[in-house]
């Protein structure tokens, strides 16, 4: 299977009864602020919590039913683990999750609600995938990379597939990079709708293993990751790279203060819950990585999966 816009359009109409179609939200404010018109798609409403619920919800029910019958599996900080989890709970099959011992503990609550079977793990790429490999080995089940399987790129294109759909006319669109299944699916369908549309992945500074492999030329994997942004702790997808390189414009990074700065005023200006990933592509604008002066701007609110009690401005000295 190729990624394509054909594939896309066929995800999206494998999962629509079974996600929701997220709104997409404007705020005078933060265009005043930036010079532009911002449109947040917000997948921080969406199934379990984050955009993931489409390309989990797209890889379980492509399965044949003798294949589905052995159940799925995963290793993911939470919210691929969640989705993987409540599509499985869909189609009444097992899901059996590697997580990180240091994973989220409102995302681990999710993934045990939706009846997944998490086994932990040590913090790091390496215990992740030897983890899985013997779960997979155990279980025979199938596996359902989080970001390095084209069903799962071809569901995680539906956000902007829906997003091009509302707000054709738009001159950049943003998402997070973190493994690349998020934005190579954002940017094979938007490239395919909106030529001329600018594509930027977004990322951590503490993260940036896409960005440096981007201006490298060549995939530069992470060996270690310091950021609040949980979903992003991971290299990208040599696949992914691949695509990345043949249909983004460009890869920016953004601070961890620029992080907590751009989660804090979407949810003070925009009234609604976003997890520190999420807001990485607004910190990119705050932080003027690109000029969106008079330019329309799509970005994919990625999620909403976050510690309450553990907000990253509580307590804080100078916090804004």
């Amino acid at each position: 299977m190729s990624l394509d816009l054909a594939t896309i359009q066929a995800a999206h109409a494998r999962i629509r009864p079974h996600i929701t179609r997220t709104p997409v939200l404007t705020n005078a404010r933060l265009n005043a602020a930036c010079g532009g018109k911002l449109f947040f798609k917000c997948e921080n409403l969406q199934k379990a919590g984050a955009f993931k619920a489409r390309g989990a919800t797209n890889a379980v029910f492509s399965l044949a039913d003798v294949e589905a019958l052995r159940g799925v599996a995963t290793h993911s900080s939470g919210n691929h683990a969640a989705a993987l989890a409540r599509a499985a709970k869909l189609r009444r099959i097992p899901a059996y999750i590697v997580m990180p011992s240091n994973s989220a503990k409102p995302k681990i609550r999710l993934v045990e609600a939706y009846g997944g079977r998490i086994t932990f793990c040590e913090p790091n790429q390496a215990a992740r995938e030897a983890t899985c490999l013997r779960l997979l080995e155990e279980t025979l089940a199938n596996l359902v990379h989080p970001f390095e399987d084209e069903r799962v790129m071809a569901g995680q294109g539906t956000a902007a597939l829906e997003l091009l759909e509302e707000i054709p006319d738009l001159d950049y669109l943003l998402c997070p990079v973190g493994g690349g299944g998020l934005l190579c699916g954002t940017a094979v369908a938007a490239r395919a709708l909106r030529p001329q549309i600018k594509i930027v992945g977004t990322e951590p500074a503490g993260a940036d293993d896409a960005a440096r492999s981007f201006r490298a030329h060549q995939r530069i994997p992470l060996t270690t990751s310091d950021t609040i942004a949980d979903g992003l702790r991971t290299s990208i997808g040599q696949t992914n790279f691949a695509l990345a390189r043949q249909y983004v414009d460009d890869i920016v990074t953004v601070s961890e203060a620029g992080i907590v700065a751009a989660m804090h005023m979407i949810w003070d200006a925009v009234k609604i819950v976003i997890e520190p990933s999420a807001a990485v592509p607004y910190a990119a604008i705050m932080e003027q990585r690109l000029d969106v002066t008079h330019r329309r701007v799509g970005i994919i609110l990625s999620g909403g999966n976050v510690d309450l009690d553990a907000l990253p401005w509580i307590g804080k000295k100078g916090a804004p």
